[in-house]
C-alpha cells in the first residue's frame, strides 16, 4: 500500500529527484553567508609547495644554463676554430667574420643559419676591394716573385710569404695549392659588415652594383674550384642573397620610417579602440536585447528569403526542357542549377532549418531571456567596477615576466654546449676520414709531419643530453606559470563579480575595494588551488607538445596506422583541454565564493552546471556570440577610421591634425587593428569572467532560496521576473 497524506511522492516527481540527485544536492540555505567568505582557510597546501618547489627547481635550471650558456655564439660570428669574433680572447680586437668562399654561402639557407661550407675567419675590419691572386697565376697576369703577400687573407698562423719561400708550399704549384687547400682564400670583393658578417658590398648597399666589383684589371675573377665570375653572371650567381638581402633590408627600413612618423596615431588609435571597448561594455545593458532578438529575426528572415527564392527559381524551371531530369554525376556544378530538383532540395532543406529553429526559438525563449537580463546586469557590475576593466594588466605583465625568463632560460640551455670539430679536407689514405670527430687542439701535433691537406675545422655545437630535458623542465614551467597568471586573474575577477552580486542592496552593500580584497585572499588562502588547476593544464599541454614531436617525426614514413592514431590523441587532448579550462574557470569562481579546494570546488561546479545545463549551454553561446560581435566591430571601427584617416579621406580631421605622409599606409593600419584586436579581448574577457560569475551566483541564488522574507532572493528584478520568482518583502536592488 503506498503512503497517504502530504509526504507522497508522485513517480514522476520522484523520477526527476531521482536524475538531480545524479549530479549532487542543491546548495541549501546558510544565514549566515552574505557573499565571498571572509574566514577561510589555506586550500591544497600540498600542491602549493609543489609549485614553489618546482619553481625553485626552475631558478636551479636557469642557474646551470647562466653558468654553461654562451647566448654570445647566437648574437656573434664564429669562426672555423669556433672562436667568436670580437668576443673569444685570441680575437678580441677582430670582430668581422670573412668567408673564404662566399659563393657557398648564397643560398637561403646559409644566409639563415649564418654558416656555410668554406674556413671563416676574424679580421678586425672587411676587405675593401677586389683581389683574386689565383686568377693572376692561374692567366699569368703576374708573376709570382711580384705577389704582394700582404693582400693575402689566410687562415690564423699561416704565412704564405714564409710557405712560399721555405715551407711546404713553395714555387708555383705551392701557391695554387694553397689557395686550393683553402689555406687563403683565392679572391675576395669589396665587403660591408651585415651583423658582423663581411658581405660583398653589391648585396647590402644600394648604391653599389654588381659592376662596381669589377675593374680594368680585375675584369673577371676565377676561383681556385674553378668558377668563373664575371660582371654578367656575377648577379645570377649571387642571385639568391641579392634578393634575400635587398628585399629584406629595403623592407625593414622603409618599415620602420612609417614607425617612426606614425607612432603617436597609432598610440591615438590604441586609446580610441580601449575607449570604444569600454562604452560597448557599458551600453550592453541597453543593447544586448536588441541585438540578440535582432540576430535571431534577421537570421529567421534570411531563411525565409531563401526558401521563397528557392521557390520562384523552382517554379521559373517549369516546363523548361530537361529541368526535371534526374540529377547526373557531371563536372560542371551550375548545370545543377538547372534542375528542379535540386532547387526543391535546397528549399525543403532551408525550411526545415528554419523550422527547427523557430521551434528551439519558442522552447527556449525564457531561457534567451535569462541570458540577456544576465549580460544586461554583468554591464552594470563592470561600468560599477571600473578598476577591474584594468586588472588584467597586472596578469599580462606577469606572464610577459615568465616569458622573458623562459627565453632566458631556453636560450642560455641552447648555447649550453661544447665545440664540435671535424676532419675535412683529408686524402683516402688519410688515417681519420673526412667528418670524422678531432682535438683541434692537438690535431696539427699529430698529423702535421704526415704533410696531408687535412684539417681539424669547427662543425657546430653539440649540445648534452641532459640538456634536453632540462629544456622540457623549462617548457613545463613555461606553461604551468602561464597558466597560473591565467588563474590568478580569474580568480581574482570572480571575487569581486561576486561580491556585487550577492551584495542585496546595490551598490550600498558592495564592500570597499572588492578588486584587491578578493585579489588579497586568492594570493593569502589559494596558491595551491591556482596551481593545482594550472598544473592539470601544464600537462595536457606539455603531452600535446610531445604529440606534435612524435608528429613530425613521423613526417615521411608511411606507417597509417601509428599516424591515424597521433591525429586521433591530439583531438582527444586539445578537447580535454578545452573542457578542463571550462571547469577550471568555474572551479576557481566557487573557489573565489567559498573557500574550497581545487577538486570540491570543480565537483560542485561541474554539478551545479549540470543540473542547469540547458541554461548553461544558452548562457554560454548567446555571451560568446555577443563577446565576439563586440571584438569584431570595435576593431572594424578603429580600423575602418585609421584607413579613411591614413588615406586623407576625413577631410575635416586634417584641419586639425596632420596626415603623415607614409610609403605604406597599410603599416600602420595593421598595427593598430591587432593592438585594438589585442585591447578588446582584454576588456571583453573581463565582462566574460563577469557573465560566467554571476551566472553562477545566479544558479546558487535560486537554489539556496526561496524569496521569503528569512531567504530573499538576491538576483534582479528583471531576472526575478522572467524566471517567475519574487521576494514577499522586496527590497530596493538598484
Amino acid at each position: 500500500m503506498g503512503i497517504k497524506g502530504k509526504n507522497k511522492v508522485a513517480p514522476e516527481d520522484e523520477q526527476n529527484l531521482t536524475e538531480k540527485e545524479k549530479f549532487g544536492k542543491p546548495v541549501k540555505y546558510d544565514p549566515t553567508f552574505k557573499g565571498p567568505i571572509a574566514n577561510r582557510g589555506c586550500t591544497d597546501v600540498i600542491c602549493c609547495i609543489l609549485f614553489l618547489v618546482c619553481i625553485v627547481g626552475m631558478g636551479g635550471v636557469g642557474f646551470i644554463a647562466f653558468t654553461t650558456g654562451d647566448p654570445w655564439t647566437l648574437v656573434y660570428p664564429t669562426d672555423s676554430r669556433g672562436q667568436i669574433c670580437g668576443v673569444s680572447e685570441a680575437v678580441q680586437d677582430k670582430p668581422m667574420l670573412f668567408f673564404f668562399d662566399f659563393l657557398k654561402c648564397a643560398s637561403y639557407d646559409t644566409l639563415l643559419e649564418f654558416k656555410c661550407n668554406t674556413p671563416q675567419v676574424c679580421m678586425s675590419a672587411c676587405p675593401n676591394k677586389t683581389y683574386s691572386p689565383y686568377k693572376d697565376l692561374f692567366f699569368g697576369a703576374v708573376a709570382p716573385a711580384l705577389l704582394n703577400f700582404d693582400d693575402f687573407i689566410c687562415d690564423y698562423d699561416f704565412d704564405p710569404a714564409t710557405e712560399y719561400a721555405t715551407g711546404d708550399y713553395q714555387g708555383l704549384d705551392g701557391l695554387f695549392l694553397m689557395m686550393e687547400d683553402d689555406r687563403c682564400a683565392s679572391y675576395y670583393l669589396p665587403s660591408s659588415p651585415l651583423a658582423d658578417r663581411c658581405v660583398p658590398s653589391f648585396l647590402t648597399d644600394a648604391l653599389t652594383n654588381v659592376g662596381d666589383v669589377f675593374t680594368s684589371n680585375d675584369s673577371f675573377i676565377y676561383t681556385a674550384n674553378g668558377d668563373n665570375i664575371t660582371g654578367s653572371n656575377a648577379e645570377e650567381l649571387f642571385s639568391n642573397a641579392v634578393n634575400l638581402f635587398l628585399e629584406l633590408q629595403t623592407l625593414v627600413q622603409v618599415l620602420y620610417e612609417d614607425l617612426v612618423a606614425s607612432w603617436h596615431m597609432v598610440l591615438i588609435g590604441l586609446g580610441i579602440g580601449m575607449l570604444l571597448s569600454f562604452i560597448w561594455i557599458v551600453v550592453m545593458r541597453w543593447l544586448a536585447g536588441v541585438i540578440v532578438w535582432g540576430s535571431l529575426i534577421g537570421l529567421f528572415a534570411a531563411l525565409g528569403f531563401g526558401v521563397y527564392y528557392c521557390w520562384i527559381q523552382y517554379s521559373a524551371l517549369e516546363g523548361v526542357a530537361g529541368a526535371d531530369s534526374d540529377f547526373e554525376f557531371s563536372s560542371n556544378l551550375l548545370s545543377y542549377l538547372r534542375l528542379q530538383k535540386t532547387w526543391m532540395a535546397f528549399g525543403i532543406t532551408l525550411l526545415v532549418v528554419l523550422s527547427l529553429l523557430v521551434l528551439i526559438t519558442l522552447c527556449l525563449c525564457n531561457r534567451i531571456r535569462v541570458a540577456i537580463s544576465l549580460i544586461k546586469e554583468a554591464s552594470r557590475c563592470v561600468g560599477g567596477m571600473i578598476s577591474t576593466l584594468f586588472w588584467p594588466i597586472l596578469p599580462f605583465l606577469l606572464q610577459m615576466l615568465v616569458i622573458t625568463v623562459w627565453v632566458f632560460i631556453a636560450v642560455f640551455l641552447a648555447t649550453s654546449h661544447t665545440a664540435k670539430y671535424t676532419v675535412v679536407d683529408a686524402e683516402s689514405d688519410f688515417p681519420l676520414a673526412n667528418g670524422t670527430v678531432c682535438d683541434e687542439a692537438n690535431f696539427t701535433s699529430y698529423y702535421g709531419e704526415m704533410n696531408f691537406t687535412a684539417r681539424c675545422q669547427f662543425q657546430s655545437y653539440e649540445v648534452e643530453q641532459y640538456v634536453l630535458y632540462l629544456q622540457i623542465y623549462n617548457l613545463f614551467m613555461f606553461f604551468w606559470l602561464m597558466n597560473f597568471c591565467v588563474a590568478l586573474g580569474q580568480m581574482t575577477l570572480a571575487g569581486a563579480f561576486a561580491s556585487y552580486y550577492w551584495a542585496f542592496s546595490k551598490p550600498q552593500d558592495i564592500p570597499a575595494f572588492p578588486l584587491l580584497k578578493s585579489f588579497y585572499r586568492s594570493i593569502r588562502y589559494h596558491l595551491g588551488s591556482l596551481a593545482f588547476g594550472s598544473l592539470i593544464i601544464a600537462i595536457i599541454q606539455i603531452i600535446r607538445v610531445m604529440l606534435e614531436y612524435v608528429e613530425n617525426k613521423l613526417k615521411g614514413k608511411d606507417n597509417m596506422v601509428v599516424k591515424f592514431v597521433i591525429k586521433c590523441l591530439k583531438c582527444c587532448f586539445w578537447c580535454l583541454e578545452k573542457f578542463m579550462r571550462f571547469i577550471n574557470k568555474n572551479a576557481y569562481i566557487l573557489i573565489a565564493i567559498y573557500g574550497d579546494n581545487f577538486c570540491t570546488s570543480a565537483q560542485n561546479a561541474f554539478f551545479l552546471l549540470m543540473r542547469n545545463i540547458v541554461r548553461v549551454a544558452v548562457v554560454n553561446k548567446i555571451t560568446d556570440y555577443l563577446i565576439f560581435l563586440g571584438e569584431l566591430c570595435v576593431t572594424a571601427i578603429v580600423g575602418a577610421a585609421s584607413f579613411f584617416f591614413f588615406t586623407n579621406q576625413i577631410t575635416f580631421v586634417g584641419e586639425y591634425v596632420t596626415v603623415p605622409q607614409l610609403n605604406y599606409y597599410w603599416f600602420p593600419i595593421i598595427l593598430i587593428c591587432v593592438g585594438t584586436f589585442a585591447i578588446a579581448i582584454s576588456f571583453f574577457s573581463v565582462y566574460d569572467m563577469a557573465v560566467d560569475t554571476l551566472f553562477l551566483c545566479f544558479l546558487e541564488d535560486l537554489e539556496r532560496h526561496d524569496g521569503s522574507a528569512e531567504k530573499p532572493y538576491y538576483m534582479s528584478k528583471d531576472l526575478m521576473g522572467i524566471v517567475g520568482k519574487k521576494n514577499k518583502k522586496e527590497v530596493p536592488d538598484d
